[in-house]
């Protein structure tokens, strides 16, 4: 029986419900992996909250072609139980596609496809409430209890739901920097870009904004397109180079237990150092299609020039709209050359990335939750984020406590397996603890 109690109600109305064990807010691939690995368990229950109408994944970026930059054992729930019913190539033998994907032999899913698998896994449970939007959240000294207050966005009714624990899974925002902030026109962050990919190619010049995957993949795309539509096409990122995502062997063992032992128990001005300088061991841009689109310039370029530039080691500094002529006007920066210009166009793209935001709806809660230095949330080694511990988790959006493990698809079965066990007590899923070749730390005992 969910526990819910609508309001308005009456005093004397019917005693409430026992509360769940877990509540989960935010159903992302994080949230939906924990509630597919609590399904089969008799002894959790759980819940989970969700503010839009249903299961939905990077809908602006389903660019066709797209595929993930993990391999397929990624998934929900492998990782953590390779005999899931919820797994990947479950999905794939209950569709008709597990002997095609096999022919295939690429072990990276379209991102289209991934999404698929998702919304087939979402379906199949019976914990997610879609279309729940959550207001606040309260603690009740008393009964040692989470109240959730939720609103239904279908009929406006207000509910609440009460649990020992709750995990957040509301993830991470599109960032806009500050020096496009309120800037007018029609400005789009990357994660808008296919619906207003038709109103874009009607401008006579496009300028993209970013470093990473995103970029290049948008990049790609409108460069595909560029001789049907006429319109100058600029990219500008400020990096040095067109980084490639870093997906050597000893480097992927960075997700991996021994490497968040490691991360979590450096000082916090160190961990937040390297959080920046590890960005493109996350946040880089796949090789291949690197060299997808320099094979694309070069054969449009045998026709003639191409108008298009790809600007590096520049940062945008400052931005203004000019609506009488529907223009932007950039002000940029080299950095090696420590030279400023200036670059006017119709259609901006910001694939400048997500950053986490502290959920207003905890504000009933921040006396019992943990904080660095920095006003960031804090998660201990075990994720959990309030001060008792074990009461609060956090998924993703904790890159400077768990380094580039945060955001990994493969890595989420094991955060959700460690969550599981420390809400149970009991190990219900196997949780690793050391499968690295290298030593991240100085060896114990040795020499000065």
């Amino acid at each position: 029986m969910p526990d819910t109690t609508t309001t308005p109600g009456t005093p004397t109305g019917p005693a409430r419900p026992a509360p769940h064990d877990v509540i989960g807010i935010g159903l992302g691939p994080f949230n939906l992996g924990l509630a597919c690995l609590t399904e089969p368990l008799d002894d959790l229950d759980g819940l989970f909250l969700e503010s839009r109408p249903e299961f939905s994944w990077h809908p602006g970026m389903m660019l066709a072609g797209t595929h993930l930059q993990t391999p397929f054992m990624a998934d929900l729930v492998t990782l953590a139980d390779p005999a899931s019913p919820y797994s990947f190539l479950c999905y794939l033998k209950e569709t008709g596609r597990l002997y095609p994907f096999y022919i295939r032999e690429n072990f990276y899913p379209l991102r289209s496809e991934y999404d698929a698998y998702c919304r087939w896994a979402a379906a199949r449970l019976t914990s997610l409430r879609f279309g729940h939007e959550v207001t606040s959240v309260t603690y009740d000294e008393t009964d040692g209890l989470y109240t959730v207050h939720a609103v239904r966005a279908a009929t406006g009714e207000r509910t609440e739901h009460r649990a020992r624990h709750l995990v957040l899974g509301t993830g991470t925002s599109p960032y806009i920097p500050e020096e496009c902030r309120d800037l007018g026109g029609d400005v789009l962050h990357n994660s808008r870009y296919l619906e207003e990919k038709e109103a874009l190619q009607a401008k006579r010049s496009i300028t993209i904004v970013g470093s990473g995957q995103s970029a290049a993949e948008i990049y790609h795309e409108l460069l595909s397109e560029i001789g049907t539509h006429g319109y100058r096409l600029d990219w500008i990122t400020r990096s040095p180079r067109f980084f490639p995502l870093e997906y050597t062997k000893l480097t992927l063992e960075m997700t991996s237990p021994e490497y968040v032992d490691y991360f979590h128990a450096l000082p916090e001005d160190t961990r937040h150092r390297l959080a920046e300088e590890q960005k493109p061991l996350y946040k880089g841009i796949n090789s291949e299609l690197i060299n997808t689109i320099y094979d694309l310039l070069y054969e449009k370029s045998a026709a003639g020039p191409v108008p298009t530039r790809l600007i590096s080691n520049t940062a945008l500094t400052d931005a203004s709209y000019d609506a009488s002529t529907g223009t932007y006007t950039l002000g940029l920066h080299q950095r090696e050359q420590d030279r400023t210009f200036s670059l006017t166009t119709e259609g901006l793209i910001l694939a400048t990335g997500y950053s986490y935001r502290i959920p207003a709806f905890l504000d009933g809660i921040r006396d019992r939750l943990r904080f660095d230095g920095r006003g960031r949330l804090d998660p201990d080694r075990d994720y959990s984020v309030d001060l008792a511990g074990r009461g609060v988790f956090l998924q993703n959006g904790a890159v400077h406590a768990h380094s580039v493990t945060s955001p990994d698809l493969g890595m989420g079965p094991y955060r959700n397996a460690h969550i599981i066990r420390d809400i149970l007590g009991r190990e219900a899923y196997p949780v690793e603890k050391s499968f690295t070749f290298q030593d991240f730390a100085a060896p114990e005992g040795s020499p000065a």
